[in-house]
């Protein structure tokens, strides 16, 4: 069974899907790129032409609706994942949305509703870095024991300096749904909450750190309305827990998650140049140590930002095939949501 899928948001020059979405699905023979759409005829058509789509659409409708179409991929901006997830849940095709499942957790526990019975993945694709998945399999087979604490330092590197690429200007805006909080925090914290367990924040502090940016290339500012700094302490999978993640970090941005326990110790570390840009397109490697020096448990051998998608995008395949439901869904997307909620709301009575 070949798994025709649609993409929304497939823009040819920049953009998430020609560096993810795409390399991912045509590095697998499960898939096949028949539909792309954006929001103009042109660079429409000029993606159907590079990508080896049959099909191309402004309509995301339209898209959605035409039966060469079993899976439509959401890959633009956070504001617009309800509509277009919805549309395609009305059209009663298997969805993939990028991570935020929504701009807001009313709008994410919609799109469970719609979902019904089809499939679901939501990009949380951190959870099939090897270095995650050996990681969890390290918890369940004892090798650290008692989980004793869990230390987060997550930092990456956009803002940094005072200056944002044009793409992420949008993101500095507090209901954007895709500030750090949403993306560095609900990528980081749902590794967490993978590894070790559920995550149940005590107590957090939300702040904006830089106030202002410039947009590369173009000498113009703007202000920045979201928070780009979380400290957050609480339990996770009931041990203390403690965070930091933080936008704007000049020098050595990465992320380094820590897990000590009463046989052993585990580490998650970002390596390479992708690691500034966060914790689900960095590579990873986990190390470990049960009273000696560190040695690594588990690395990433394959390069490429679409690596960890295209794990994800395979483990769908396996669930389409067998009806197995083993790949992280909107309800793991909600989860999420309810989770940075819960952030927000520490916040709120630490300000208090």
């Amino acid at each position: 069974m070949v798994i025709r899928v649609g993409i929304v948001g497939a823009n040819p020059e920049r953009g998430w899907a020609l560096r993810a979405h795409v390399p991912a699905l045509r590095s697998l023979p499960d898939y096949r790129i028949t539909a792309v759409g954006t929001s103009r005829a042109e660079t429409a058509s000029v993606a159907a032409q590079r990508f080896g789509a049959e099909h191309a659409f402004t309509d995301p409708r339209r898209l959605a609706e035409h039966p060469d179409v079993d899976l439509v991929a959401v890959t633009v901006r956070t504001a617009t994942h309800r509509e277009l997830a919805g549309t395609a849940l009305a059209a009663g095709k298997h969805v993939y949305c990028e991570w935020p499942l929504a701009r807001t957790t009313a709008e994410a526990a919609e799109l469970v509703t719609l979902a019904g019975t089809v499939h679901t993945a939501i990009g949380l694709q951190s959870r099939y870095a090897p270095a995650v998945v050996a990681a969890r399999a390290a918890i369940d087979t004892g090798y650290v024991g008692r989980v004793l604490s869990v230390a987060v330092h997550a930092t990456r590197a956009k803002g940094a300096g005072g200056t944002v690429p044009d793409w992420a200007a949008y993101t500095l805006d507090v209901g954007s749904g895709a500030g750090t909080l949403e993306v560095a925090g609900g990528h980081t914290l749902d590794v967490v909450r993978h590894v070790v367990g559920d995550v149940v924040p005590a107590a957090a502090t939300l702040t904006t750190r830089q106030t202002t940016h410039t947009v590369a290339g173009t000498g113009r500012t703007v202000t920045a309305t979201g928070p780009d700094l979380l400290s957050l302490t609480g339990t996770a999978g009931g041990a203390p827990l403690t965070a930091l993640i933080h936008d704007g970090r000049v020098t050595n941005a990465g992320t380094r998650i820590e897990i000590a326990g009463t046989d052993g110790d585990l580490a998650l570390v970002s390596t390479g140049p992708e690691a500034p840009a966060g914790v689900q397109i960095g590579a990873l490697r986990l190390l470990g140590s049960q009273g000696g020096p560190w040695r690594e448990l588990a690395g990433d051998p394959e390069p490429g930002e679409g690596r960890n998608v295209a794990r994800q995008y395979a483990a769908l395949a396996d669930d389409l095939r067998t009806g197995a439901r083993t790949v992280p869904d909107f309800r793991t997307g909600l989860a999420v949501h309810h989770l940075l909620d819960a952030v927000r709301a520490a916040a709120s009575v630490s300000a208090e």
